[in-house]
């Protein structure tokens, strides 16, 4: 087959599987490294030292897979209802958290994408990554023609702003590239960096993480700082302030993926009942949803902020 013939079949595989945007890209070393090295050395990262321990494997996508030439990066829209009013005693969650946790769900559409791969061509070597791999994924995701990456740091594509999931598959095989989207829609706005409660966005296209909410709700593993735990307000797991207020996202359709529905209960979450829960019963509610990486301590800690701000 040659690159056309197999980007054709992957890319119609992919959109068969659930993927929404599909596009292919050269394994190279991606064009912000540097901003992405300037960025650990800053010490914006925070507690997140798995970024630091493993950021020379970032400078190529060969660390990832050997011998790899190319990158099919694919995007999977997740809106879909609006984010309904909290009221006193209740939690807001991010809208990338109301279903399934999307790694599962969208590990299993890769898997059957390289196998499909597989298929096509035996010889092949292929690897999926779904956010854990050391991986620039909006870098790439930005050559292989899929969008921009706005000044709150995210994707934003032109169908669905920045209400996306990412998802890398890597091949030893060459593809049919797709051009790089090199036009930056964000002009003069600073919509996002004006929302940010915390301030975390400390210049346009610049992320201070130690100040994001959604950093502190679900990576920071000790105490929230306790200058900032008013800013949490009503937010009990993630954070879409700079997401909501970007012109882009704001006519984007809704996806009727049943996977990223929000499950009952978590648009928004009463607080008083994640009180109730032993490990066990925590682990039945939240164990296949994106809340289990914060893990109970972190969510009970997060609801006691939320209820400090708005008691009942």
């Amino acid at each position: 087959m040659t690159p056309s013939e197999v980007t054709a079949a992957l890319k119609e595989e992919a959109a068969r599987l659930g993927f929404e945007q599909a596009g292919a890209t050269p394994a190279v070393t991606p064009p912000g490294i540097g901003h992405f090295e300037k960025w650990l050395a800053d010490g914006f990262a925070g507690e997140m030292h798995y970024l630091a321990d493993r950021a020379g494997a970032y400078r190529h996508p060969r660390h990832v897979l050997d011998g790899v030439r190319s990158i099919l990066m694919l995007a999977t829209n997740y809106r879909t209802a609006e984010p309904a009013e909290a009221a006193a005693g209740q939690g807001r969650v991010s809208r990338y958290a109301w279903g399934a946790d999307y790694h599962e769900v969208i590990r299993d559409r890769l898997n059957r994408l390289a196998e499909f791969h597989r298929r096509l061509l035996p010889e092949a070597r292929v690897r999926d990554v779904v956010d854990t791999a050391p991986l620039l994924e909006r870098d790439f995701a930005r050559l292989a023609g899929l969008g921009w990456i706005g000044k709150n740091t995210s994707l934003v594509t032109k169908p669905f702003g920045s209400w996306v999931f990412l998802a890398a598959l890597l091949t030893t095989e060459e593809l049919r590239y797709d051009e790089p989207f090199d036009a930056d829609y964000c002009g003069s706005c600073r919509a996002c960096l004006d929302a940010c409660p915390t301030g975390a966005l400390i210049e346009p296209y610049r992320l201070d993480a130690r100040k994001c909410i959604s950093y502190l709700t679900i990576e920071l593993r000790g105490p929230i700082p306790a200058e900032l735990r008013e800013s949490l307000g009503d937010r009990l797991f993630g954070c879409d302030a700079c997401q909501e207020a970007c012109p882009h996202n704001l006519r984007t359709p809704k996806t009727a993926q049943p996977a990223f529905q929000p499950g009952e209960g978590m648009n928004p979450v009463e607080l008083a009942e994640l009180f109730s829960l032993d490990e066990e019963a925590f682990r039945r509610r939240f164990r296949h949803t994106p809340l289990w990486r914060a893990k109970r301590p972190g969510i009970l800690r997060n609801a006691a902020v939320v209820s400090a701000n708005r008691p009942p």
